[in-house]
C-alpha cells in the first residue's frame, strides 16, 4: 500500500514537449518545383517535336505552319520590336486586370450586402457579360480614342465579371453561425467583414482572379485588333496580313509566356495569402507554388 510520503515523493510526470514544425528547406523547394515542372515540360517537349517533325516532312504548308527554327529566328531578329510589343500588350493587361478586381470586389459586396442591390445590378452585370466584347471593341475605339484606353476598357470589360461572380459565392459562403457570433461580441461591421467575411471569401476570389488575369490578356488583344498601332494584338494583324507565319507564331509564344506568368503570380500571391485552405495543402497544386 502507498504512503502518503511516498505519494509526495513520486516526481510528477511532465508533459511531452511538442515537436516544431519540420521546416521547408530549399532542397525540398527545387524538389517540389521539379516534381511539378516536368510533366508539362515533357508534354511541351512532345509537342515540339510533332511540330517539327511535321514541318519536316512538308505536311503542312511552309506559309501556314512555320518551323519552329524560323519561329526562333524571327524572335532573335526582331527582338526588341517584339519586346516592346510585348510591354504595350502586359500593361495594357495589368492595368485592365488591376482595374477589372477592384471594381468587381466592389460590385460584389454591394451585390452581397443587399438584396436589393443584387436584384437591380445582378441582372446588368449579366447582359453586360453575355454581350461579345468583339462586338462592341470598334465602338470602344471610337468613344475612347486610339490609345491605350480602349484597350484598357475592353481588358476590364472581360475580367470583370469572374471577380463579380466568385466574390459574391465567396461572401456569401461565410458561416451564419460565426457572423452571429461577431455580433454578439459586438464587433463592427467593418471588423467583421476584415476578420471573418473577407478571409472566408479569398479562395473563392482568388480562384475568379485567376481565371480574370488570363482574360484580360484576351481582351487587350481584341482592343489592338480593332485598332492600334502597337501592342502584340497589332503584330498578329500586321503577321497575317502579310502571310508572316514566322513572326505570327512567335507573337502567340510570347502572348501565351504573358498569360502563364501572371497566372503564376496571382496563384504565389494566393499561396500567400491563404495557406491554410485546403487547395493549398492538396498533393496537385495547379503550380509549383
Amino acid at each position: 500500500m502507498v504512503t502518503s510520503n511516498e505519494a509526495r515523493a513520486e516526481p510528477k510526470r511532465s508533459k511531452p514537449a511538442l515537436e516544431p514544425l519540420p521546416k521547408v528547406t530549399v532542397g525540398a523547394r527545387l524538389a517540389r518545383f521539379a516534381r511539378a515542372a516536368w510533366p508539362p515540360a515533357l508534354l511541351l517537349v512532345f509537342i515540339w517535336f510533332v511540330w517539327w517533325f511535321a514541318t519536316a516532312q512538308g505536311w503542312v504548308k511552309p506559309y501556314l505552319v512555320p518551323t519552329p527554327g524560323q519561329v526562333w529566328d524571327r524572335l532573335i531578329q526582331d527582338w526588341s520590336s517584339l519586346m516592346y510589343h510585348s510591354y504595350v500588350t502586359l500593361y495594357e493587361t495589368v492595368v485592365g486586370f488591376l482595374l477589372a478586381s477592384v471594381l468587381g470586389l466592389a460590385t460584389a459586396l454591394a451585390i452581397a450586402s443587399s438584396k436589393a442591390v443584387e436584384k437591380t445590378l445582378y441582372p446588368i452585370v449579366l447582359f453586360a457579360q453575355v454581350i461579345p466584347k468583339i462586338a462592341i471593341a470598334p465602338l470602344i475605339v471610337v468613344w475612347a480614342g486610339n490609345d491605350l484606353a480602349p484597350k484598357i476598357i475592353l481588358a476590364v470589360l472581360i475580367a470583370f465579371f469572374p471577380v463579380v461572380v466568385s466574390g459574391v459565392a465567396g461572401l456569401r459562403s461565410t458561416d451564419p453561425e460565426l457572423l452571429d457570433l461577431s455580433a454578439t461580441m459586438g464587433a463592427s461591421r467593418w471588423q467583421t467583414f476584415r476578420k471573418i467575411r473577407f478571409p472566408n471569401a479569398l479562395p473563392h476570389l482568388m480562384a475568379g482572379e485567376k481565371v480574370a488575369v488570363t482574360l484580360a490578356v484576351v481582351g487587350a488583344v481584341v482592343g489592338e485588333f480593332v485598332g492600334a498601332s502597337e501592342g502584340l494584338g497589332y503584330q498578329l494583324m500586321v503577321a497575317n496580313g502579310n502571310l508572316d507565319a514566322p513572326l505570327l507564331f512567335a507573337a502567340l509564344i510570347l502572348m501565351s509566356i504573358i498569360g502563364i506568368v501572371l497566372f503564376v503570380i496571382v496563384e504565389v500571391l494566393e499561396a500567400l495569402l491563404i495557406p491554410w485552405h485546403a487547395s493549398r495543402r492538396s498533393a496537385m497544386p495547379l503550380t509549383t507554388s
